[in-house]
């Protein structure tokens, strides 16, 4: 058994400071034990993840515009940080596709400085997310908006693979999806059949492996086998036929290494550095980069606390949400210094960790780890692999985060306002960004909520002239008017329009309100307009049944003092016996007599 007290004190469980968790992940697994059997689980687990990956992180990388050691150095200082400090036990964090559509345009304007720069900034509003327990908020983000944005992203990242896939030239790629599609279009007579014939056979050994040979595909990952076999298939290719031309990650990176030139991905560890360059770090960068910081940050939290959710229902365990955003933040503030890009956790790679059989946050160390070992060991071997099977490899990637089912079954069965902002999130994803798609979507979406809540409010007016039948009695002059819901402000002004309706032959009105939940300020303002316009026509009020909430707001909003015309009481029962005395005594029936509004057996102030 390891040592855990020493462990455990390198791992708090709250900044006292701030009484935020941290590191749960971690004390949890030290707490309950964790022994040589465990270890050698997570650094299994970790070395298939570790080769799962090698290719994804270098071929993000690309898409997003910089050299493939990025994505690598991504997946090493943050997949070691985030699994250190975070808050799930399973969750493996590097570079993700989802990032592809925030992160190159951000590259394309301001390069690799600017890129790093955004990613620390969005790190320090992530740990300032986690450190205000906003871990929480992502259960309020409705399913439409997020299917409908990963929907979108995910075309956005499979149209900007056909560039590499089809071997096409396109000397400057535009930065909207349209003007894109347009540039491809352009392009298309510049198409490789070489490189389109390995993007074809990488997307099927990745699709058929796992089918045809299942033994296999669990010992070795299919993107190790597809990517081996069409690097193979490329050089045995050029090799028979010099002519032949099939572009690499070699051919298209290199690095200046002590004067000589390194073709491919340097044979180096990541090393510190300062992001933002020699330049220094200006408030006017700050600025220009702010937004592009929010959305990576939001983009983040979303997908990692997503996957943290889905590793929950993998595993039966529970994540710390507020944890794992300080942790994600903390590994995106740390990456930059080091040359990784934006880190989210990885759902595809989480699952692939929680399947290899991992136990603790080690077997996400043992996979940054393992990534480390390949670029220091096998860097001049990735330099063969062709940039088509790269591609076709991400073509793969964005058929499985699609959404496909969820998108159709959504479109079919959902309500159709679900299906509008399903559809609104997507169309806004791809056009413009994943910022503007998940704040309109979630906008919107809570209209539409608003909506459905309102119309479960309803009102019902019951008098001499309604024509209605009453299971209550009602007295000459007496009306009922009841309302079931809560009064909030999307249905106030409806529940309390219909009480202008009342007849002028009723001079009380019973106003039940023992199916009213609650009532918010929109409510009370609209409850006190329409008692304020039945005094003016001479009409008493009774209010009966008000539920303890309800019962509050009018006991603050000193009710009776503000309306002396307002009497109170437990139950419709009583409530329709005080208004038949009250009537009586307004129509001088004989026999009546006046009543006292703070008669204490009728009236409970």
């Amino acid at each position: 058994m390891l040592n855990r007290k020493s462990l455990l004190d390198l791992f708090p469980q709250r900044v006292r400071s701030l009484d935020v968790p941290i590191a749960t992940a971690m004390r949890r697994t030290w707490a309950q034990g964790y022994d040589g059997a465990a270890f050698r689980a997570d650094l299994l687990a970790g070395v298939v993840v570790g080769i799962v990956a090698l290719p994804l992180s270098m071929a993000l990388a690309i898409s997003v515009g910089v050299p493939p050691q990025h994505g690598l150095y991504t997946a090493i200082v943050a997949g070691v940080v985030v699994a250190l400090t975070g808050g799930s036990k399973f969750q493996v964090t590097g570079p993700t596709a989802a990032f592809v559509v925030i992160l190159a345009p951000i590259a394309s304007r301001h390069g690799v400085s600017g890129l790093l720069t955004a990613g620390l900034l969005a790190g320090l509003l992530l740990l300032a997310m986690g450190v205000a327990r906003l871990g929480r908020l992502i259960q309020f983000i409705p399913h439409p908006v997020t299917t409908g944005f990963t929907a979108g992203i995910a075309t956005v990242i499979a149209t900007l693979q056909l560039k590499d896939a089809l071997g096409l030239h396109v000397a400057h790629m535009p930065e909207t999806y349209l003007e894109k599609v347009r540039a491809l279009w352009q392009a298309r007579h510049d198409a490789s059949l070489p490189d389109a014939l390995v993007a074809l056979t990488t997307i099927l050994l990745l699709l058929e492996l796992p089918k045809r040979l299942p033994a296999l595909s669990r010992r070795v990952p299919a993107p190790l086998i597809a990517l081996s076999l069409a690097s193979l298939g490329a050089l045995l290719a050029h090799q028979l036929r010099p002519e032949l031309v099939i572009e690499t990650i070699g051919t298209r990176f290199q690095s200046t290494i002590d004067g000589q030139v390194v073709q491919g991905i340097p044979r180096l560890p990541p090393i510190p550095r300062l992001p933002w360059g020699e330049g220094g770090l200006s408030l006017g960068a700050i600025s220009s980069l702010g937004s592009a910081a929010f959305a990576i940050a939001m983009l983040g939290a979303i997908e990692s606390l997503l996957s943290a959710v889905i590793a929950d229902g993998m595993t039966g365990k529970r994540h710390d949400p507020d944890g794992e955003l300080i942790g994600l933040g903390i590994g995106n503030i740390v990456a930059p210094f080091f040359g990784g890009i934006a880190a989210t956790g990885a759902l595809a790679r989480t699952a692939t960790n929680i399947r290899a059989g991992a136990r603790s946050p080690l077997a996400s160390v043992c996979h940054a780890l393992v990534v480390l070992l390949a670029v220091l060991v096998f860097a001049p071997l990735l330099a063969y692999v062709p940039m088509a099977a790269l591609a076709g490899l991400l073509l793969v990637v964005a058929w499985n985060m699609s959404e496909r089912r969820h998108f159709v079954t959504i479109l079919r069965i959902a309500p159709k306002s679900d299906a509008v902002v399903l559809l609104a999130c997507f169309a806004l994803t791809v056009v413009f960004d994943m910022v503007v798609a998940v704040s309109f979507g979630v906008v919107l979406a809570s209209l539409l909520f608003m909506r459905r809540t309102a119309e479960l409010t309803h009102s019902r007016l019951l008098d001499a002239t309604s024509g209605e039948d009453s299971e209550y009695p009602l007295a000459p002059g007496v009306a009922l008017y009841e309302v079931a819901g809560p009064l909030f402000f999307g249905a106030a002004q409806n529940a309390m329009g219909a009480l202008h309706t009342v007849g002028s032959q009723s001079r009380v009105v019973v106003l039940s309100l023992g199916r009213v939940p609650s009532i918010d300020a929109t409510g009370l303002v609209a409850l006190e307009s329409a008692l304020t316009r039945l005094r003016a026509a001479k009409k008493q009020v009774v209010l009966t049944g008000p539920l303890p909430e309800p019962k509050r707001v009018f006991d603050r909003a000193n009710l009776l003092k503000q309306h002396d015309h307002v009497h109170f009481a437990e139950t419709v029962e009583d409530g329709l016996a005080l208004a038949a005395t009250l009537a009586a005594a307004a129509l001088a029936l004989p026999g009546s007599a006046p009543l006292s509004r703070r008669e204490p057996s009728t009236n409970h102030p």
